[in-house]
């Protein structure tokens, strides 16, 4: 009787502790991660505030008097 225990045991501590699948939620969740960070970026690098800056930063480097 007390092996059967132990068995049952060690097969519910197996399960407890196994963390099979982890990898695997943790490249799916950086995945979206990444998705979401490129989407936000795209969205900002080709709204008009950026080239508007970037016109003006290289406008006034260009003009600058030494």
């Amino acid at each position: 009787m007390r092996s059967a225990r132990r068995e049952t045991n060690a097969r519910v501590l197996r399960l407890i502790v196994a963390d099979e699948g982890m990898s695997t939620v943790e490249y799916a969740i950086g995945t979206i991660a990444a998705a979401a960070f490129g989407a936000v970026l795209y969205t900002v690098v080709t709204g008009e505030s950026i080239p508007d800056a970037l016109t003006g930063i290289i406008d006034k480097a260009l003009n600058t008097s030494v």
